[in-house]
């Protein structure tokens, strides 16, 4: 995906959730993070302790990952949470290298969603 276009895309999907949760700014990648761990949880209970919100995005970043086969999905435990099996180590350095990759791999979540409503 060329520059400009991430960036569009990237745009559209934070437009998406802004919209979405009628709030004034628009989402960082950390509250997407967030939105698709909640997401793929299933449920949202009213509020999430620290730990629970820090999983969350661990589950949203798995699962992002596991598009490249980087992670699978193992299961749910007793509460229902989503487990994922690491498959692959991922070789990306640096902060930016990643955060362009998570935000690729939402961009593709977010589609995938809107073609199933």
């Amino acid at each position: 995906m060329e520059e400009w276009e991430l960036e569009f895309e990237w745009l559209k999907v934070r437009h998406l959730v802004k919209d979405a949760f009628e709030r004034d700014d628009l989402p960082d990648l950390n509250a997407v993070l967030f939105l698709i761990g909640i997401q793929e949880l299933g449920r949202w209970p009213g509020s999430f302790t620290k730990e629970e919100k820090q999983d969350l995005m661990h589950i949203a970043v798995c699962r992002l990952l596991s598009y490249d086969g980087y992670y699978e999905f193992a299961g749910r435990d007793a509460d229902g949470w989503p487990h994922y099996r690491l498959v692959k180590p991922l070789k990306l350095k640096g902060v930016e290298g990643q955060e362009k990759l998570l935000m690729e791999k939402a961009i593709t979540y977010f589609r995938e969603l809107e073609e199933e409503e």
